[in-house]
């Protein structure tokens, strides 16, 4: 008797109403942007699985910033549909790929820096699907248009870039979501029918002691983007105050004064190394970052090349480096490698630190391009406001370059300019003069008077 065949998985047993808009819309490009918890993982799962099966030989592809947060929430989706309609797929848990028997492939990876993107060149695409876009910078472009883009020709495939409002209505995710090139999507928490069923509550209720307990209304930035899914301005959810109207730089600025370097490095192997080299002198207040450089997965031997490069360039009167974890062993190798002298970075100080950036780029004392890695990270960098009575950095997305640019911050000593004193006027000159030829007299008198005093007893 033959093997009955594999029933095909049913959009009904995985979507409700908006999700199952997304997956029938048969638009190439869509975007979808949803509050927290609105249940897109289970979509996404069923979709990357139902185009592998529809498209043999294809890869599904679902990319997210960071690759564990890809298995942590689409993966056990993926194996679900799998193993109810035993569609016969083999899981690699390693390399997050479910190889079904048509020959297609559905995989999970991060791609959150330009390593990880070019791995992606040349996969015959089915579909792919962007997750928490707003975490992504401006790599995410080239992302899309240079590498996803044209891999979608083989099988006509399609893309989404979905994701949550983030707190600048600015980049690529924004222009997508408001572009008439797209199909656009959107959902929240409150139709997601799952919420009620697992926890017994609403998410209305859900939200009522959410505002209880951080003390807010329903119209506060946070909210409105969380909840709500809608594209807020809110600067107080970031970390670091970067205003490109304010603290973009072209060229640095002519003076007599020697320009003077120190560099900043942040250690990190699943993250990525990053190099902060600033500049001042003791004409200017300032401080200007003038080169900055990331890479993951380098090794030793690698960073101690990189860093090298920088000391023959900037000569630098101090280098900081992250030594927390393994970072001690790591600096004191490359020390031993290079003979570069390396400075332990003040850890405990972070928020202190964050605090005085913060103040020289909103007093215009702190430089940099609007065009690179730090500017764009300030975009995306948020507090933590889960819990209001302790500080604490969101680990939505993590900035290697603004920690190793504020280690070289601390070390700058542009706050030792003094300003220079104007030349006096000609009133100020007269005057100057006048009392300095009246002190002199007044002491003339008084050696005057002790020496009678001497004589005459």
């Amino acid at each position: 008797m033959a093997k009955a065949r594999p029933k095909p998985p049913a959009a009904e047993d995985y979507c409700f109403g908006p999700q199952l808009d997304l997956v029938n819309d048969p638009a190439k490009f869509k975007t979808a942007v949803c509050s927290r918890r609105a249940g897109k993982s289970v979509g996404c799962a069923f979709a990357l699985v139902d185009s592998a099966l529809r498209r043999p030989g294809s890869v599904s592809m679902y990319l997210t910033l960071d690759r564990t947060d890809a298995k942590q929430i689409v993966w056990p989706a993926v194996l679900d549909v799998n193993d109810k309609y035993r569609l016969g797929g083999k899981a690699d848990h390693t390399d997050l790929t479910l190889s079904l028997p048509n020959k297609a492939t559905v995989l999970l990876a991060g791609a959150g820096d330009e390593r990880k993107i070019k791995k992606r060149r040349g996969l015959p695409i089915g579909m792919v699907i962007v997750d928490e876009a707003q975490s992504f910078t401006e790599e995410i472009r080239t992302l899309v248009d240079d590498v996803l883009a044209p891999a979608l020709q083989d099988y006509d495939g399609s893309m989404w870039i979905i994701g949550t409002p983030g707190p600048v209505p600015v980049g690529f995710f924004y222009e997508a979501a408001n572009s008439p090139a797209w199909s656009h999507h959107a959902w929240t928490a409150f139709q997601n029918p799952w919420i009620e069923k697992k926890s017994g509550k609403t998410p209305r209720q859900h939200l009522e002691a959410e505002l209880a307990r951080r003390g807010l209304t329903e119209d506060a930035p946070s909210i409105q983007r969380e909840w709500f899914g809608r594209w807020v301005y809110d600067p107080n959810a970031l970390v670091f105050r970067y205003s490109a109207e304010r603290n973009h730089y072209r060229d640095l600025p002519a003076c007599r004064a020697e320009w003077q370097y120190v560099i900043g490095v942040d250690l990190g192997y699943d993250d990525a190394d990053a190099i902060a080299v600033l500049a001042f002198n003791e004409e200017s207040p300032n401080a200007y970052l003038v080169e900055e450089w990331t890479q993951a997965g380098l090794t030793v031997s690698g960073l101690t090349a990189e860093l090298q490069q920088c000391v023959d360039k900037y000569h630098p009167l101090s280098i900081v480096v992250d030594t927390g974890g393994l970072g001690k062993k790591v600096a004191k190798e490359v020390t031993l490698r290079s003979g570069v002298p390396l400075k332990a970075a003040e850890k405990d100080r972070k928020f202190e630190f964050i605090e005085l950036l913060n103040d020289a780029m909103r007093t215009g004392r702190f430089y940099a391009k609007s065009g690179g890695r730090f500017a764009q990270d300030c975009m995306l960098v948020e507090w933590d406001r889960s819990k209001p009575e302790t500080m604490k950095v969101s680990d939505r997305y993590h900035s290697d370059l603004t920690d190793a640019c504020l280690y070289a911050f601390r070390e700058s000593l542009h706050w030792l300019h003094e300003p220079a004193k104007p030349p006096p006027t000609v009133e100020q000159w007269h005057s100057e003069q006048e009392s300095a030829m009246l002190a002199e007299m007044e002491a003339q008198i008084e050696s005057q008077k002790r020496d009678e005093q001497e004589v005459w007893g």
